[in-house]
């Protein structure tokens, strides 16, 4: 870098600009002042190289340069294209190859950590605190923390040695356009953000292979998005994370809440929602609340409701792995819902019902009944166990959460072992000649609890690995024995796990050999059962077709792909 030549002064004078001191100002070797147009500096500048051009758009390309804003206190990268700043730039770098038009503000007015440290209350949203989000975070790091407050600790001193940041960084190959302010950013490579209203203390993570997009009238404050991110169309994030591949968008609205892997957000709200892999919600008037849900998918008018309108708004539930709820759903918290299962209507007994996954839970009004393992059998969960695979959109570069989808797993297993000797107590307990069986303040009527036994055998039967022995625990997508999490927080609890690397290094092991625990085997048996369960699939879809809108070539074509 240089200073100014006298004739290059004389030359951005002519051309507009002013500078309260021209000796501030550094360029690069080549610079060219005909670049340049109506520009007000103000404090320590540096331009980079404008030599070239960059791309507008696939097929149009302007100079590089810089017209029609006001800067104070900036560095420019080489080959930026930077015009009609509105308001002004100030306290911020910008790398090599940016492009920025049309926009607002872009400043940074005190140090700050731009979200990075921040420590939320997910789950019980009156609680002091019990997620830190940083810029590192996964879904495993944030199930710990919730669990185990050695983890959080190990996070909070490690951010503390973070430094304290002094000006806004955009990074190199970023887009940014039509947007109104961003104060106290920081931005990765190659992230575009198109006509956001307001970004404030705020990181964006990006890279090249892995772009985050920040879409229309978006307002991001307090947070720190993840690589190949999206929030769009008017959503409205506070101290929250944004997770790799997730999805937020139509006027969503997240405040104090954690996306992971793949998870989808549309038109309606969170708060203090610990939304895992492949978390789903596309509807408006739609409350995600104290929640912790994963391979989730929430009907429309979906609510949940964490206050008793007591001790204040402190109860939180689980809805295990494959969970829905239907259309108009409410649940009063707190709650367990069991994996793979569906939850009907105002739910206010408060049941634990993780013991009996697969069910149909349907609050009727005066009654709330169990449907236990009948969602084994449905087309919505062959469907939906066969799509997350192939949905994970995320970037060999951003797959930092562990996700598991092996179906049956021995997490699941587990609790269809407890499910079926549940099941088999009630009979020993109330009797084999009742109508109805009593249990969690909820009702499962004989049959149902017949074909429910019937139902776990056929998923035990799927099953081809050793029956679990030790606890099972799914940390937001990672399934992992009990013991080896144990053992990983004795060693945090010893000092000899020290930092966020070494506990992700150390659970992306215990996620690969826990995988060869439960390596599905090919037996005689199990073509058997396996044959069974398509035939209970193939029938589902016949019965759906049976109710007179599916069209026939849609059934041939669903049935050819049940195999």
């Amino acid at each position: 870098m240089r200073a100014l030549t006298n004739h290059e002064i004389t030359v951005l004078t002519e051309r507009g600009c002013t500078a309260d001191d021209w000796t501030l100002i550094a360029v690069a070797d080549d610079f060219n002042a005909d670049r340049l147009a109506d520009v007000n500096f103000y404090g320590h500048i540096e331009i980079g190289s404008m030599a070239g051009t960059v791309d507008v758009e696939e097929g149009f390309q302007r100079a590089c340069s810089l017209r029609h804003a006001t800067l104070k206190d900036v560095k420019i990268g080489d080959r930026c294209f930077i015009e009609n700043v509105g308001g002004y730039i100030a306290n911020t770098t910008i790398g090599d190859d940016c492009y920025i038009a049309n926009i607002g503000i872009i400043s940074f007015n005190a140090p700050t950590s731009c979200g990075v440290g921040n420590t939320i209350s997910v789950l019980n949203e009156g609680g002091d605190g019990n997620v830190v989000i940083y810029d590192k975070l996964t879904a495993q790091m944030a199930s710990l923390m919730l669990t185990y407050p050695e983890v959080r600790q190990l996070v909070k001193a490690e951010i503390a040695n973070y430094p304290q940041l002094q000006h806004t960084t955009i990074g190199r190959g970023c887009r940014i356009v039509g947007t109104k302010e961003i104060q106290n950013a920081q931005i990765g490579p190659y992230c575009e953000i198109q006509g956001a209203t307001h970004i404030a203390n705020t990181t964006l993570l990006s890279s090249s292979d892995a772009p985050t997009l920040i879409g229309p009238d978006v307002i991001i404050e307090n947070s720190v998005v993840a690589k190949s991110a999206t929030v769009t169309t008017g959503a409205k994030v506070s101290e929250s994370f944004v997770g790799e591949g997730v999805h937020i968008g139509k006027g969503f609205s997240a405040e104090a809440s954690l996306f992971f892997a793949n998870a989808y957000m549309d038109n309606g709200e969170s708060c203090a929602a610990m939304c895992g892999p492949f978390a789903c919600s596309h509807h408006k008037s739609t409350l995600l609340i104290g929640g912790l849900i994963s391979f989730y998918n929430a009907g429309s008018g979906t609510n949940q409701s964490n206050h008793a309108y007591k001790m204040g708004p402190i109860h939180w539930g689980v809805l295990e792995r494959g969970s829905k709820t239907a259309s108009g759903s409410h649940i009063l918290w707190p709650a367990h819902i069991g994996a793979f299962s569906m939850v009907m209507g105002k739910l206010t007994t408060h049941p634990r019902l993780q013991n009996l996954p697969f069910s149909y839970i349907l609050a009727t009004g005066e009654k709330t009944y169990i449907v236990p393992g009948i969602n084994l059998k449905t087309v919505g969960t062959w469907r939906d166990i066969n799509k997350w695979p192939k949905r994970d959109g995320r970037p060999l570069s951003a797959r930092r959460d562990i996700v598991d989808m092996q179906f049956p797993n021995p997490y699941i297993i587990q609790f269809v072992v407890a499910g079926k000797e549940l099941l088999q107590s009630l009979v020993e307990q109330q009797g084999p000649d009742a109508d109805e069986y009593r249990f969690e303040g909820c009702y499962i009527k004989y049959k149902a609890l017949v074909d429910g036994m019937k139902y776990y055998d056929l998923a035990l039967r799927l099953y081809t690995a050793e029956l679990p022995t030790d606890q099972w625990l799914d940390l937001c997508g990672m399934l992992s024995p009990k013991k080896n999490i144990d053992d990983l927080i004795s060693d945090i609890n010893e000092g000899e796990v020290t930092t966020t690397d070494q506990i992700t290094d150390i659970l992306a092991e215990i996620s690969h050999n826990g995988r060869y625990m439960y390596q599905h085997t090919q037996t005689p048996q199990y073509a058997e059962a396996y044959e069974e369960w398509l035939s209970l699939i193939r029938r589902d879809a016949e019965r759906e077709f049976e109710m007179g809108d599916v069209d026939e070539a849609m059934l041939r074509e669903f049935l050819e792909k049940v195999k």
